[in-house]
């Protein structure tokens, strides 16, 4: 087809014998918005690292601009137009954001201040607030998603593929990105959109691809689709009752109260903010990016510190408590299940068996000088199996999961602590639509349980779907608290932006 830039025949890639890309024909037009949606192992992040470079097909072929070619590496893919921005970031941590965009376009005499400039200008082309002296380390997960956008654009490619570029960002810095794509189009760009958002699919695709089991389901312009006919793709059948069960039951009442916050202070980022979590019920916590409302849930688990001084008081139960580290609050039931499940939730080469084990170590219950590993074995067989932790073989490293697998092994990796008090801090980004209703099963049960349950996430829906309660915070504290049965998107924003 003349208006193909990039088209895939017969494709198929192959890891030991199991195909992750099964005889894959895919074309995407010139000047054209295209979306990519499937569960987590579809096989959507291996097509497009076949397109980009990033691997070989096992068989088929690939064509750019009707020419057929074979990319080695990335770079080669790049030469040829072709972009990814990858949904866990690839971004030097020790380098500057300025340095970060400038990587591999460097001059042969550098000098940094022109460079400072003109990357800050860049940014603030396309709405992104990052300060381009700041070293890529310090900054959080939506500030690097940022950097990983705006290194793709400044590259001019002809085609970008962004694998959950939103996963991360607030809805003002969605908005900003979604009228980047629109200019994109318009100068020509094609973009193929990977995200477990459907709404955002829904509204920026001009076509709509959806795979599972590493073929493709269906394909058609986006007028012919809705959420619905989407997920039946997806997963087989309709999860629109699974997905938002919370709409025909009441909130739970609270049982005993397990934490309190009183005038919790850490430098700018968390000001003088208070709040209370009970037992037996799940309380919600929304906030834009900066709001304070991880950094939060970090002192609380010991993660991060308080001021020394004036910081403030948290009680578990009737008992101050302040942590220095984390395995403090673990011993006393308190777990964070992190954002950043790839840096900060699992070792990446080991088993699933030996990341549970891990958790289930540090919470003691390993008597003695001697690893009992036939014990931890068997936990983690009892903890995979409760999650639905799916796996081509037991033995596969964590690394190689799906994201919706590994945000599971994560949560059995806390959940084996036997906590009373379990802090979820975006449980579903960058996770498939199936596994988003496991998941949600998950933190139901637990609070059914009759423990407390803390759910902070920057997706409205879910908030609304799982809380029987919602704080909001804004400028490092809360300042609003919603009842779930009247709470609404609208009022939940404008307490979070006024």
């Amino acid at each position: 087809m003349s208006d193909a830039i990039v088209e895939l025949r017969n494709v198929t890639k192959a890891y030991g014998g199991v195909s992750a890309v099964d005889s894959v024909d895919f074309i995407l037009r010139r000047g054209e918005v295209h979306a990519l949606l499937g569960e987590n192992g579809a096989g959507k992040s291996t097509l497009t690292k076949l397109i980009a470079g990033v691997t070989s097909p096992s068989s088929g072929e690939l064509l750019v601009a009707g020419k057929p070619i074979s990319f080695s590496t990335p770079a080669a893919a790049m030469a040829q137009g072709i972009n990814m921005v990858f949904q866990e970031n690839s971004l030097v941590p020790s380098m500057t954001v300025g340095q970060n965009l400038f990587l591999g376009d460097e001059r042969f005499f550098n000098r940094l201040r022109p460079l400072y400039i003109a990357a800050q200008q860049f940014l603030q082309s396309l709405n992104f607030n990052v300060d381009p002296w700041a070293k890529v380390s310090t900054l959080g997960v939506a500030k690097k998603q940022m950097v990983e956008i705006a290194r793709a654009v400044r590259h001019n490619a002809k085609v970008i593929i962004f694998d959950e570029p939103t996963a991360s960002l607030t809805p003002e810095e969605k908005h900003h990105f979604f009228s980047l794509i629109s200019r994109l189009k318009g100068d020509g760009v094609s973009i193929i959109f990977i995200s477990h958002a459907l709404e955002e699919a829904l509204e920026i695709a001009d076509r709509i691809t959806v795979m599972r089991d590493g073929k493709i389901v269906i394909s058609d312009i986006t007028q012919n689709f809705d959420r619905d006919r989407i997920i039946t793709a997806m997963v087989g059948r309709s999860l629109s009752k699974d997905l938002h069960e919370k709409a025909v039951r009441k909130p739970r009442k609270p049982l005993k109260k397990v934490l309190s916050v009183q005038n919790l202070s850490m430098g700018k980022v968390v000001r003088n903010t208070s709040f209370t979590v009970y037992g037996g019920q799940i309380t919600g916590i929304f906030g834009l990016i900066g709001s304070g409302r991880t950094e939060t849930a970090k002192i609380i688990a010991g993660i991060a510190k308080r001021k020394f001084l004036h910081g403030g008081e948290t009680k578990l139960g009737d008992q101050s408590v302040r942590y220095s580290v984390p395995k403090a609050a673990v011993r006393d039931g308190i777990v964070y299940v992190t954002e950043d499940r790839k840096m900060e939730g699992f070792f990446d080469t080991m088993s699933i068996a030996e990341n549970i084990g891990i958790g289930y170590l540090t919470a003691g219950f390993n008597p003695g000088p001697v690893v009992r590993m036939s014990e931890i074995a068997k936990v983690a067989a009892q903890w995979s199996s409760r999650l639905n932790v799916r796996t081509i073989n037991s033995h596969a490293r964590v690394i190689e999961l799906s994201g919706g697998n590994q945000q599971k092994v994560v949560i059995a990796k806390s959940l084996v602590q036997k906590p009373q008090l379990v802090i979820f801090d975006e449980p579903t980004r960058g996770v498939d639509v199936g596994a988003i209703a496991e998941i949600h099963q998950i933190i139901n049960a637990l609070a059914d349980e009759g423990l407390a349950v803390v759910v902070i996430s920057s997706y409205l829906p879910e908030i609304l779907s799982l809380s029987d309660r919602i704080l909001v915070c804004q400028k490092g504290r809360v300042v609003e608290e919603f009842n779930a049965e009247t709470a609404t998107e609208q009022n939940i924003m404008f307490a979070a932006v006024h």
